[in-house]
């Protein structure tokens, strides 16, 4: 009886390891099979907003641990909040100036040290209008000055009636349609005007941020943002408005073809775009000289080919994060927008790839 009764104790003994031990090997540790995500913020310009969202939404399905949100705050607001250490990348169209980018080299936020600025995409500058009954119109440099200036009032006036010969044009007062935040695609598109209008060079000037003559004289109207520019365009007749070509593509806006520094009146496309860009490559400045680049060496660029206002958008980002993880993460979103982002199947309507000879110095010279 006592060696039945230890059999089975022995037996349950060996039942109870047996089921210690499957427990033990069908155990999963978490930390093993699960990842962090990591989350990046950007911020600024919105003349790249439809490019950098198309790209952000590649990269993230591609990249399920990385979450990367955009907001199209502007240029100058992306600037801000980069060297405020808000946002881990910023986008803005204009190079910056040297002393926002000497307040970044010695005085970084304690996120990142070692300002970066460098070219991500080509794009282009556009005029619209909303001129019913009007298909095609062209205009030169002055006279486009001229209009935003608010010296020609009237849609047929005598300039544009000399460029657009056959063209019936209304006497309707032309409203000025431009940008009420501060906005990269405004420094860029003053910075032309002042290339082409010594009126304007000396009277207005160029910035994000400029006072329009025509807001005085009842006859000027502020968008926010590149979508809020298209949307007052659309919803006012006899109107003219400037913005990134992408937005013009996307909401079928006519455009004006422009009097090139070579005489010929050129509309923007992937062609001519890159007829200019080919002209201005030369003089972009090394990533870690980024004020160095002079916006009015890569306008009104010579050609047969060249359309006048074809523009780099930039990203800033910051050579070193505090965050090793969130470095890593910087950077490798930004290699990859650098090489597989320039594919062409990548690149939305209205923009233009880098050449490969310019990514390649990038990113030599940025060291990502």
């Amino acid at each position: 009886m006592k060696k039945a009764l230890l059999l089975v104790v022995l037996l349950a003994a060996v039942a109870i390891c047996g089921c210690a031990q499957n427990k033990a090997q069908n155990k999963v540790t978490p930390t093993t099979t699960t990842s962090t995500q990591v989350v990046l913020i950007g911020d600024g310009a919105t003349f790249p907003w439809p490019q950098i969202t198309n790209w952000i939404n590649i990269y993230m399905k591609e990249h399920p641990n990385v979450k990367i949100e955009y907001n199209g705050g502007g240029s100058g607001k992306g600037q801000a909040d980069f060297a405020a250490g808000v946002v881990d990348f910023a986008g803005s169209d204009p190079p910056l100036k040297k002393n926002l980018w000497d307040r970044l080299v010695n005085n970084p936020p304690a996120e990142g040290k070692g300002p970066l600025q460098f070219p991500d995409i080509i794009g282009a500058v556009v005029v619209c209008y909303n001129v019913p009954g009007v298909k095609q119109l062209r205009l030169d440099g002055k006279t486009l000055a001229d209009i935003f200036m608010g010296k020609i009032k009237y849609w047929d006036n005598e300039e544009i009636k000399k460029l657009n010969p056959g063209v019936n044009l209304p006497h309707k007062e032309i409203i000025v349609i431009h940008r009420s935040d501060a906005s990269g695609t405004t420094d860029i598109f003053t910075t032309y005007l002042c290339l082409v209008s010594p009126e304007w060079n000396s009277t207005i000037g160029a910035g994000k941020v400029v006072n329009w003559p025509v807001d005085k004289m009842g006859r000027g109207v502020g968008g926010k943002g590149n979508p809020g520019v298209v949307a007052e365009l659309k919803n006012t007749p006899y109107s003219i408005c400037y913005t990134e070509l992408s937005y013009a593509i996307k909401e079928n806006l006519k455009i004006v073809a422009l009097k090139n520094k070579d005489g010929y009146f050129v509309l923007p496309n992937a062609t001519t775009i890159k007829a200019a860009a080919s002209h201005v490559s030369m003089y972009i400045a090394p990533p870690t000289a980024g004020y160095k680049e002079n916006l009015r060496q890569l306008l009104n660029a010579p050609g047969k080919d060249s359309y006048p206002i074809v523009a780099f958008s930039h990203l800033l980002v910051w050579k070193h994060y505090s965050d090793p993880v969130k470095d890593k993460a910087v950077h490798a979103f930004i290699k990859w927008i650098l090489t597989q982002g320039q594919n062409d199947k990548y690149i939305v309507p209205g923009y233009v790839g880098l050449p490969k000879s310019i990514t390649q110095k990038v990113l030599q010279e940025a060291g990502i």
